[in-house]
């Protein structure tokens, strides 16, 4: 763990005041400030997040402190500093699939089936840090911020395919949660040659976005290698924003870099290096958790209910009248009126039902709980004690 690049590799008994450590720097933590167990992470951020002035104060500030680190780091894009490839085991090869050529159709789909059954289990190991970045993208969009994905190729792809997926599932402005891709759009079809190879460009789309410290930034490579998402990553990391990576390689130079690793050792592919395979299955895994996991703890379901759908579509009507159906316990035709007079909002046509609101009642009472469904069922927001809970949340 090295605090003067940002490096934060969680550890089972890591403490909060050593996460703040390397996070902002050794000189803004006193020890005796903060929770001692790694699993009181989560108050301790929420604790941070109360006043956003101050948690970009500690950025800005690690930022100055940590430039000519910082600015060393960026300036060597040298080949010697990334792990080489020889090391890395999605580029190994696979002892299961070494008559890959020789193999029939049936045969190679009942390999590629016992291979992806590992992918799971290979996720298990690195749960706690994906927690712990969830509870960092949860603080980030408290702030205002935006979760920003990046990444080259197939990562960079499925990083664009998480955040537009968020707009019709949880209703998420579209400049919320963000997905970047080395060559840009193009790149989304075909590839675009050298432009993973371009650290500069992964520091220009970041700075065209008007990168601040309280937004959060996701690399994802699952070489853990790749030279636009090192740029990336390194850029935040100078702004002061805080950075998770996703990778398939524990060895891998960007886990050096980041706030938080993430890295899932899925073995080597059947066709070897070809990493849209098992190691792109794991990470579009991740990138399901990071953004599901965080937008559930921004009241964005209720039950296990997707009730800030955006209903912009037949199918999503439908899916809407149904989540109605559901939370009320009523028939379709009440469902659907509910739904008409809240505007297509499920949250205040479950609301006005449950609790026999007006449009404009339910509204407020949605607004004091901060959006959770859940709590503005109970709790008006009209006493002291309503707000404190709703606070608290």
């Amino acid at each position: 763990m090295g605090c003067g690049s940002l490096t934060y590799l969680p550890q089972p008994s890591i403490t909060g005041a050593a996460f703040a450590a390397c996070l902002f720097g050794p000189w803004q933590v006193q020890a005796d400030k903060y929770y001692q167990l790694r699993n009181d992470f989560k108050q301790f951020v929420s604790t941070l997040s109360v006043d956003s002035n101050a948690l970009t104060t500690s950025y800005s500030h690690s930022q100055s402190l940590q430039s000519d680190v910082s600015s060393s780091d960026s300036t060597d894009s040298s080949e010697s500093r990334l792990t080489p490839l020889e090391q890395l085991v999605s580029e190994s090869r696979n002892p299961n699939s070494m008559t890959l050529d020789e193999m029939n159709s049936e045969q190679i789909v009942h390999l590629m089936n016992q291979e992806d059954n590992q992918i799971a289990e290979s996720l298990k190991p690195v749960l706690p840090q994906i927690g712990l970045a969830i509870d960092l993208i949860v603080t980030q969009l408290k702030l205002g911020g935006r979760l920003i994905y990046m990444g080259a190729g197939t990562s960079g792809r499925l990083g664009v395919l998480d955040a537009v997926e968020c707009p019709p599932t949880f209703s998420t402005k579209s400049e919320q949660v963000i997905g970047l891709i080395a060559g840009g759009n193009t790149a989304m079809f075909k590839a675009v040659e050298g432009a993973e190879d371009n650290e500069q460009m992964g520091k220009d789309d970041l700075h065209h976005l008007r990168l601040t410290p309280n937004d959060v930034v996701v690399g994802i490579a699952a070489s853990g290698r790749t030279p636009y998402v090192i740029g990336g990553i390194e850029y935040a990391n100078q702004i002061g924003a805080p950075t998770i990576t996703v990778t398939c390689n524990p060895t891998a130079t960007l886990n050096q870099l980041s706030s938080v690793a993430i890295a899932a050792n899925v073995g080597p592919e059947i066709l070897t290096g070809s990493t849209r395979l098992k190691a792109g299955t794991a990470q579009k895994l991740i990138l399901n958790r990071l953004s599901t996991g965080s937008l559930v703890q921004l009241g964005k379901c209720y039950e296990n209910l997707m009730v800030d759908v955006n209903v912009s579509n037949n199918k999503l009507t439908l899916r809407a009248i149904r989540i109605i159906e559901q939370a009320l316990k009523c028939d379709k035709q009440r469902a659907e009126q509910l739904l008409e007079q809240s505007d297509n909002n499920v949250k205040l046509a479950i609301l006005m039902g449950k609790l026999n609101l007006t449009k404009s009642q339910a509204e407020q009472r949605l607004e004091n709980a901060n959006g959770f469904l859940r709590l503005a069922e109970k709790h008006s927001g009209d006493t002291p004690e309503d707000v404190k809970e709703m606070t608290d949340n």
